[in-house]
């Protein structure tokens, strides 16, 4: 035994100072086993401290207009991140370059105006995607998701898109859910090849009813089916005011070009003819003039 019990003493100060240490906790954020919830702390900024072997991270319901790439890429055991309900925004490209173990992400809820190749390209073990309730949203890249193969769950509802390539979906294989409602879809003729793998794909739509045309005006609030209808019959057997344009001046181009060949070769017919009378009259000239 030690006689007076300070080393003792000082051993445990020790060991709790270092425990301390290791249970670092942003503040006004709650720590778990490799979780920290963040949710609801008007955060104006992305929480420093954080313990680097964190796998959840959850900021819902902040302030919070930017992710530093540099303190996410700490995190690189991080799988599930959700950023709801901020105010991100603008550029989020190469923002996630660090995390590329994360299999869930929510961006709902937030300011982003597009996404580009460079967005989420680097998450190629993303499962469940979520950047709907983005009204800025007017733009999806056509190969935004082409590295994300894993994605089974892509919620683009309640944006402000109102065209999406076919590819860019077409072309995920694990894609099992896909949320499509509430958005200002322009359903023109280029829009028929999406409606129509929509109508073929055994991809899960939720809230199928409210995904409808919002322009032009003619098929406003139809649903998808019958807009199909609507464009096969439009767009694949009916001819619009500038396509007639369009065939009258071929017509009369043709009519033109057949003109200009037929008089054309009139005149060269009539000098034909001109020169080949001229030399047979110089011939019978010299006939007779022959001794």
């Amino acid at each position: 035994m030690f006689p007076s019990g300070t080393p003792w003493s000082l051993s445990i100060v020790f060991l709790l100072g270092m425990a301390s240490e290791g249970i670092s906790c942003p503040s006004r954020c709650s720590c778990q086993y490799l979780e920290v919830n963040c949710t609801g702390q008007q955060l104006q900024e992305f929480p420093v401290d954080i313990p680097l072997d964190t796998r959840q991270l959850i900021l819902a319901a902040n302030n919070v207009s930017y992710l530093p790439a540099v303190e996410l890429s700490f995190l690189a055991d991080l799988v599930y991140l959700d950023c709801r309900k901020n105010l991100l925004g603008d550029d989020l490209d190469f923002t996630f370059i660090g995390v590329a173990k994360l299999v869930y992400l929510d961006l709902s809820f937030n300011n982003l105006t597009q996404v580009t190749f460079s967005t989420f390209s680097h998450l190629l073990s993303l499962v469940v995607l979520k950047i709907s309730d983005n009204p800025n949203l007017v733009a999806i890249e056509k190969d935004a998701f082409a590295n994300n193969t894993w994605l089974r769950h892509l919620d683009v509802s309640r944006t402000g898109l109102t065209f999406l390539d076919t590819s860019t979906v077409r072309d995920l294989p694990n894609l099992r859910l896909l949320g499509l409602s509430d958005n200002l879809w322009h359903c023109n003729c280029s829009f028929l090849d999406f409606i129509t793998w929509m109508m073929e794909s055994d991809v899960h739509f939720p809230d199928a009813d409210n995904i409808t045309c919002h322009t032009p005006a003619g098929l406003y609030a139809l649903r998808m089916p019958a807009a199909e209808a609507q464009l096969h019959f439009s767009c694949l057997t009916q001819l619009y005011k500038q396509d007639y344009v369009f065939l009258c001046l071929v017509g009369l181009c043709i009519f033109l070009a057949g003109t200009t060949a037929a008089w054309l070769a009139g005149v060269c017919a009539v000098i034909y003819e001109a020169h080949a009378s001229k030399g047979e009259e110089e011939e019978e000239e010299e006939e007779d003039t022959a001794p």
